[in-house]
């Protein structure tokens, strides 16, 4: 069985074609956290492996993906439809290797930037998650408050936690907190001082892998605060 030190490589069908994934699962977890990448960065990306790393340690089984773009060597992202549908074959995927394992947890949908947003797309559009983890929403392009990304939240009545630096130029500060709070209880905010959109802090040198490790505890916190009762 995969542990946080040795995740298996897995191929998941997605329509015709297939994309990657990595799979890794401590012993009697108690939640799976499926993690998607953002658009400049594929699923190995250190900030991933450091983030899926330390929630395996914290007894989370996860399974990273690529979006099919960036399995192909593509630079462009997917559209919405090609991603979500990446989307749903993960955590179809998650959710059967789980249940193989003779386990039911719950399988939650998380994602940097991006892939969060598409995470959020495709719950909104039907796809079963325990909840969402957003690491860095990216509620309008930087520059551009005015475009916002926020529609297809309000709907939403899954738990979702939003992590995000106070430095996001993806994310106005108060246009966020006032996101968060229409979208009503089920959503949660959670500031990282001083940290951009790739949640680094200027004077504080640290690998990317360590600071995707850094925020597995908020987000193992919140999973364990919300697994569902029974």
């Amino acid at each position: 069985m995969p542990t946080a030190d040795s995740p298996i490589t897995i191929t998941i069908a997605v329509g015709d074609g297939h994309v990657s994934g990595a799979y890794a699962r401590p012993a009697s977890p108690f939640a799976t956290l499926v993690l998607a990448h953002g658009a400049g960065a594929g699923m190995e990306h250190p900030f991933m492996r450091g983030f899926t790393g330390a929630l395996n340690d914290d007894g989370v089984a996860t399974l990273r993906f690529n979006f099919p773009y960036r399995e192909a060597g593509r630079k462009f992202p997917d559209r919405p439809p090609a991603a979500i549908a990446a989307w749903r074959a993960a955590m179809a995927e998650a959710a059967a290797r789980a249940e193989s394992a003779g386990e039911a947890e719950p399988v939650w949908a998380a994602g940097k930037s991006f892939g969060g947003r598409m995470a959020s797309m495709a719950v909104a559009e039907g796809m079963p998650a325990a909840g969402l983890i957003y690491l860095g929403y990216p509620l309008h392009p930087p520059g551009k408050p005015e475009k916002l990304r926020d529609e297809h939240l309000y709907g939403l009545e899954t738990p979702m936690l939003f992590l995000q630096g106070t430095r996001d130029t993806f994310a106005t500060r108060e246009l966020l907190e006032g996101v968060v709070s229409r979208i009503g209880p089920t959503a949660a905010l959670q500031w990282c001082e001083g940290g951009d959109h790739s949640f680094a802090v200027a004077g504080n040198k640290r690998r990317a892998e360590d600071i995707g490790a850094s925020l597995a505890a908020p987000v193992a916190a919140f999973l364990r605060a919300n697994i569902p009762a029974g």
